[in-house]
Order: C-alpha cells, then sequence, then structure tokens
C-alpha cells in the first residue's frame, strides 16, 4: 500500500491528467444519453404541420370522427400514411379518407393505410 502511495505522490500530475480524463469521458457518456432520449421523446410526442393539418382535413369529412394520423417523410418525399379514425370501418368514408389523403399529398392510393380507432 505505502508502494502505490508513493507512486501516486511521485507522478501527481500524470494521476490527475488521467482521473480528469476519466471524468470527462463519463460526462461526455452521460451528457449524450440524456441527449438522446430527450430527442426520442420528444420527436414522438410531437406532430409535424402535416399531419395536424390532415388530421384537422379528415375529421371534417362526414363520419370519419376522431382522428390520428403519422405521416412518415424523407427529405423530399413522403413514404407512407397512417391514418387511424373511428369511421374507418365503413367502405364508404374509407374510400372518402384514401381519396382525400391522396390528393391533399400528391401521393399514391398504394402508401396510405386506414385502420379503425379502438374507443
Amino acid at each position: 500500500m505505502r508502494k502505490v502511495i508513493d507512486y501516486v505522490k511521485e507522478n501527481k500530475k500524470i494521476f490527475i491528467v488521467v482521473l480528469l480524463i476519466v471524468v470527462l469521458i463519463g460526462a461526455v457518456y452521460i451528457i449524450d444519453k440524456s441527449k438522446n432520449r430527450t430527442s426520442h421523446t420528444s420527436s414522438t410526442n410531437t406532430m409535424s404541420a402535416t399531419e395536424v393539418k390532415l388530421s384537422g382535413i379528415l375529421s371534417c369529412i362526414e363520419g370519419v370522427g376522431n382522428t390520428q394520423v403519422m405521416v412518415t417523410e424523407s427529405k423530399d418525399e413522403i413514404l407512407g400514411v397512417v391514418i387511424v379514425c373511428e369511421g374507418a370501418d365503413n367502405i364508404m368514408t374509407r374510400n372518402n379518407i384514401l381519396n382525400a389523403v391522396s390528393t391533399a399529398l400528391g401521393v399514391s392510393k398504394k402508401i396510405i393505410a386506414i385502420y379503425s380507432l379502438t374507443v
């Protein structure tokens, strides 16, 4: 034990530098982990402007009712649209939703999925 204490006293500067590096690495890891956690939760809880507008339009269509919308986008293109609403069980309402979304977003009907909302 005495040898360790003497070694630390002789190499105090090296010991302090190594200790600071370890502390900095730990701090960076903790900060990075908290950033990832907050960015993930904020992105899952917010709706894009497109989703808000589309949800508002769809809920005004007769028979649609309560609506939730998710639009998956890349930089300049819409990859898919998911609509969950109360009126999706009715084939006419479903068709109206499909036409409205396709027209509003200028996308193919193939990338639009419509599901019933469980109450």
